[in-house]
């Protein structure tokens, strides 16, 4: 017999409404992929994420503090979210605050800006749906998904439908470690010897964060569609006296192969077709994981995957780049030839100092290899002047290997004296003025720029491929790309004012140009077809 029919009403159910989030991200390519996870798992959790924060009802910032510049950049950033959430009329209810100056600044951030309702640190991302009040919805995701703009922001919900291939109902968001978990002999060493210490820093946790993230992470990409970085590693083991990344982000530890070579297909699938891979040193990359050279075996791995245009990975140490590392380079097409080293001085006293190691006849040997290996290479690094004891004579010494080598991309810090830096409990007579300091930056910078002009004019008239990114901040005369030469936010810049047969350009759409002008560190080009 069939039932009949109930004739109660069915109980009408009102939806949630999504909290619209903004996020502000501050400092590195690496802090960027954090805020792109963080946003991932908020929006799969049920939240929107706005560019605006006049209309976010939850804010978060995500911080760095690598250098003295940067924590008060970051705490500057904090204090204008306070006066959004104060507004008379604003929509802000509740102020987040992640990243680097958690890690070091945790009890002092909330006891002195009463405005953070929560903080979340580098090793714990998925804290995140906590602090904005929201819950895992359990699903894993193997594709990221975009933001480009206001108008995509507001369809995000429609591209999270589209693109989301959930593995299996149950699955939670993983935290990745290798099978066991492992780690590299140099960080057990230097563990033991204190390197990862927070004893100084009052208010900051002990524990060292272990985070990974791995493809099935939910993540909002929100650079150009074209583009898209991938963190390989976390953490670093190196014991340089002047960096405190080691205590805010943990011992080394590698992402496993497959789920790095995953990710990229999954980018790959959505458009992507220019990946960097990025780390606190890319060149350690599976030494944890018991894997010989293995950024070269990675490197190999990625550059086959169909539809993968441009690859290339920041950073590398010196004595970590090896043959097979720069034959790898120089076999594949796609791989950019292209070699980011932070040498960071070239004194042997200074390098000794700063528990680098090297010599300026070694790095001018590691560059001379690079470009006889890799034909036509684009090598950048940095240096830092002002070193606690960096005497005139070191600071010559390091003008004089500028000039003979010839870098082509070249930055320089002015030293930052930081607590928990070996370099910190350095003696106050080693330290060196803060005038003298500058200067020397600015002479280096002055030098720089010659050898800069003398490298770009001699791009003139090549012939290459251009990333078209869009109209430039500059000018809305002119258009911006970049070529394999470039990497992303970091290098000089290629203006388009010839769009050659195009009515118009479209961003993130790789085109031919020639390069007709040449300037300090920026050169100007014409799209060709």
């Amino acid at each position: 017999m069939l039932e009949e029919p109930s004739t109660t009403a069915p109980a009408q159910t009102t939806a949630k409404p999504r909290p619209r989030i903004g996020f502000v991200s501050l400092g590195c390519p690496k802090n960027l992929v954090d805020s792109e996870v963080m946003m991932g798992m908020l929006h799969q959790a049920g939240g929107d994420i706005t560019a605006s924060a006049d209309d976010a009802e939850i804010l978060v910032v995500n911080t760095c503090s690598f250098i003295d510049s940067a924590k008060q950049e970051s705490v500057n950033t904090i204090l204008e979210m306070v006066q959004h959430k104060k507004a008379h009329g604003g929509k802000a209810q509740r102020l987040i605050v992640a990243g680097c100056l958690v890690e070091r600044y945790r009890d002092e951030i909330q006891k002195n800006i009463p405005e953070v309702d929560a903080v979340v640190g580098t090793g714990e991302l998925e804290a995140i749906l906590a602090a904005a009040g929201l819950t895992s919805t359990g699903h894993a995701n193997n594709s990221p998904f975009h933001i480009l703009s206001q108008a995509q922001i507001d369809r995000a919900p429609s591209a999270v439908n589209q693109h989301s291939r959930p593995e299996s109902d149950g699955a939670q968001l993983q935290i990745e470690h290798s099978e066991p978990i492992a780690s590299r002999p140099e960080g057990d060493a230097r563990e033991r010897a204190g390197r990862f210490s927070r004893a100084t820093w009052e208010g900051a946790t002990a524990a060292l964060p272990e985070y990974l993230y791995s493809d099935t992470t939910p993540r909002i990409l929100t650079t150009p569609r074209a583009s898209a970085y991938i963190k390989i590693a976390e953490g670093c083991d190196h014991p340089c006296g002047f960096c405190i990344i080691p205590q805010l982000r943990g011992k080394f530890r590698s992402r496993r192969m497959s789920s790095i070579i995953t990710e990229a297909e999954n980018l790959i699938a959505q458009g992507v077709r220019e990946i960097t891979l990025i780390g606190q040193d890319t060149t350690c990359y599976g030494e944890d994981l018991g894997i010989p050279d293995g950024l070269a075996t990675l490197l190999d791995a990625v550059a086959v995957l169909p539809g993968l245009r441009w690859l290339r990975f920041l950073y590398a140490y010196p004595n970590k780049v090896t043959t097979r590392l720069l034959e790898t380079i120089a076999r594949h097409d796609n791989i950019a030839k292209y070699l980011d080293v932070p040498l960071q001085h070239a004194s042997p006293s200074v390098l000794k100092r700063m528990k680098r190691g090297g010599t300026p006849e070694h790095f001018l040997k590691l560059i001379e290899k690079a470009r006889a290996t890799v034909p036509g290479i684009v090598l950048r690094t940095t240096f830092i002047v002002g070193f606690p004891g960096e005497t005139e004579a070191d600071y010559k010494q390091l003008e004089d290997f500028i000039r003979a080598a010839d870098i082509d991309w070249l930055g320089v810090f002015t030293y930052s004296d930081e607590e928990g830096a070996a370099a910190f409990n350095l003696p106050a007579e080693l330290k060196v003025p803060k005038r003298t300091i500058e200067s020397r930056r600015n002479k280096l910078m002055k030098l720089q720029q010659k050898i800069s002009a003398r490298s770009k004019a001699k791009w003139v008239g090549r012939e290459i491929d251009l990333l078209v990114e869009g109209e430039s901040e500059e000018t809305e005369l002119l258009w911006e790309g970049r070529t394999m030469l470039h990497a992303p936010e970091i290098d000089g810049k290629v203006f388009i004012n010839d769009f050659g047969p195009h009515e118009a350009l479209v961003p993130g759409t790789f085109y031919r140009a020639e390069i007709t002008e040449s300037h300090d560190y920026d050169v100007v080009a014409r799209i060709l077809d």
